[in-house]
């Protein structure tokens, strides 16, 4: 159950920012294999001033085109899913004209037990959903 979190500087249109989180949630169904409604997304945009984002003394720049992704999900993915994740999010929005150097990803692991999906219940917990990957 990955819970994506999209940035990006403001300007795009509707249908743009849609691809964007349709490319996002691809990678993950590709490489994560969760089902197809297993989608949550939040995006923000910002203005141009509001967002720093260097290249971490890699050597290029990055363009107003940035796209910034954090995904939650649970523990226990190996470091080569993860790699494969970030080459298909990344490939997925090529797709759509934004260059590498526009895409940040990073991800955040927790455990079955931080999740709740409704009513106040932890539903992984109290078994009605299959923890993923157990």
């Amino acid at each position: 159950m990955p819970f994506v979190r999209i940035d990006l500087i403001r300007g795009r249109r509707p249908e743009d920012i849609r691809a964007i989180a349709d490319a996002a949630h691809q990678g993950i169904l590709d490489v994560l294999q969760v089902p197809e409604r297993d989608r949550f997304q939040v995006i923000t945009e910002h203005d141009a001033d509001h967002v720093i984002a260097l290249d971490a003394g890699l050597g290029f720049d990055r363009s107003e085109r940035l796209v910034m992704i954090q995904i939650f999900t649970q523990s226990g993915r190996t470091t080569e899913v993860k790699q494969q994740l970030f080459k298909t999010i990344t490939k997925h929005l090529d797709a759509l004209g934004i260059p590498g150097e526009d895409v940040f990803i990073g991800i955040i692991e927790n455990g079955p037990q931080d999740w709740s999906f409704g009513f106040g219940r932890a539903q992984y917990i109290e078994g009605d959903l299959a923890v993923p990957g157990r």
